[in-house]
């Protein structure tokens, strides 16, 4: 069974530059304690025949089929703008750069 002490909880909080009280070390020894001990009955009951798996249910695409579709004509996707040039969008300048 896993144990970790308060000069574990203190050198953590240190690299991860947490300041922590000591009544805060000891609360997190028992946190921390209870965390290790569940990630090390799961270990237990992981067995060798049973595959690792990254969810609990299989995956689906739920993506539509990637099918081409005809789109707007140039004339057509320009005919609502405001401005245009060279057949292109016209929009005001924000930069400085030429």
């Amino acid at each position: 069974m896993p144990t970790i002490s308060r000069d574990e909880v203190a050198h953590l909080a240190r690299l991860a530059r947490l300041a922590v009280t000591e009544e805060e070390l000891d609360l997190f020894a028992g946190q921390l304690e209870v965390i290790l001990t569940s990630v090390a009955r799961v270990g237990e009951v992981a067995a060798a025949d049973i595959p690792p798996t990254s969810h609990a249910v299989g995956l689906t695409d739920v993506f539509r089929a990637d099918v081409p579709r005809p789109g707007l004509t140039q004339q057509q996707a320009l005919s609502g703008a405001y401005a245009t040039e060279d057949g292109r969008f016209r929009v005001p300048r924000i930069l400085d750069e030429s």
